[in-house]
């Protein structure tokens, strides 16, 4: 706009103040949604971490075909995962396994092999699994530096309660020496009150007394007046010598506080480094090792055949699998209750005897099961505290 006064001309140019909007600097609408369409990954959920499943909507839950995966792995998932009842639960899938390793011996057994050898074979297969599984989840093999103290103690008191339960079951009748094993839940719920400070509630005592005095009846008829366990047609007197006997009695005891105190170590181990495998592997190094040396030092080495080899191969398969879901629970659940669980093997195991005809039912049989039976039904049934420690 200009305008003429005279000899001057003033001339006016208007700019616009505002700037133009450059396409570099102004985001754009589609730019700014562009980051929340990113398709939302799928949670992996793998049984060698332990990874807790995410909580998915029911359109999510509805897109998964059915065939997607089984019930059993939905169920084996849903125990590992650390839910409420998945201690308890871990403990009893472990005890049924021993209980299918026993039956499975039974059924199945063809050539006589030495404990130690055996001992060995299992261990052995026992560390070469927990080796690849702790390979393939990612884990240290040897833990780590925090955590290493409770994995030497474990295999250490895990060494110690098997080889001295060896030595027991070579030198009793095999009714004393279970009787004896069975008193590791009570060992154990006394270290883990005197290691862990765990408290022992009135419930927890009931159930454990309730399923030792379940034991105590299936094997009854083995009492004798002398004080000594006893069963028809199975006693020896080389066994039952005076001092002797005493001596390997003790060591049964022995075997059960070491055991009980290896429970306490493998509940402050696996919580301490978040895996549980971690203490089975730990066990397995030493316990081979110590297994091969007295196997090749005080037993002839038998070569077993093909039947016997895959019944051993299959053994030491399940054994791990027993392990390691008995490390779970008790990572996850207090030692008292995961250990009274365990006594679900003893009824399982005269009920098998029962059904199969190998044993008369009688009185105190069926009235120990019972009381193991109900002693378990409330355990699970009570479930575990409402502050799990």
């Amino acid at each position: 706009m200009a305008a003429e006064n005279g000899d001057h001309v003033v001339e006016l140019v208007v700019h616009d103040t505002s700037p133009s909007p450059s396409p570099s600097l102004s985001p754009s609408p589609e730019a700014e949604i562009i980051p929340l369409l990113n398709p939302v990954q799928k949670p992996k959920i793998n049984i060698f971490t332990i990874s807790y499943p995410r909580t998915k909507t029911r359109e999510q839950v509805t897109r998964l075909p059915e065939s997607e995966t089984s019930p059993v792995t939905q169920f084996i998932f849903w125990v590992w995962s650390g839910s409420r009842y998945s201690g308890l639960l871990c403990m009893a899938i472990s005890s049924i396994i021993y209980f299918v390793m026993e039956v499975l011996s039974d059924v199945f057994s063809a050539q006589s092999i030495p404990l130690f050898e055996t001992a060995f074979t299992r261990c052995t297969i026992i560390t070469i699994l927990s080796y690849f599984w702790l390979r393939k989840s990612g884990h240290s093999i040897f833990g780590q530096t925090h955590v290493r103290k409770f994995l030497v103690s474990r295999a250490l008191m895990g060494y110690l309660s098997l080889m001295s339960y060896v030595y027991c079951i070579q030198r009793l009748p095999l009714s004393q020496a279970i009787v004896l094993s069975f008193t590791t839940p009570i060992m154990a719920s006394i270290a883990a009150r005197i290691i862990l400070n765990e408290k022992l509630k009135i419930a927890d005592i009931g159930g454990l007394a309730c399923s030792f005095f379940g034991v105590l009846f299936i094997f009854r008829q083995i009492l004798t007046t002398q004080g000594s366990l006893v069963k028809a047609g199975e006693a020896n007197n080389t066994y039952l010598s005076g001092s002797h006997h005493i001596y390997v009695v003790l060591v049964g005891l022995f075997s059960s506080i070491t055991g009980g105190i290896s429970y306490c170590l493998i509940r402050a181990g696996a919580k301490a480094s978040d895996q549980p495998v971690v203490t089975v592997f730990s066990f397995g190094i030493l316990a081979s090792l110590a297994a091969g040396i007295c196997t090749f030092s005080f037993e002839d080495f038998v070569l077993p055949g093909l039947h016997s080899f895959i019944l051993v191969f299959v053994l030491g398969v399940l054994a791990f699998f027993a392990e390691l879901f008995l490390a779970r629970g008790l990572q996850l659940e207090k030692t008292t209750k995961a250990a009274n669980v365990q006594y679900i093997l003893a009824a399982l195991s005269q009920l098998w005897s029962i059904s199969s005809s190998r044993v008369a039912p009688s009185f105190g049989r069926l009235v120990g099961c019972l009381l193991i039976l109900i002693s378990v039904c409330c355990t699970m049934y009570i479930g575990p505290d409402k502050e799990m420690e």
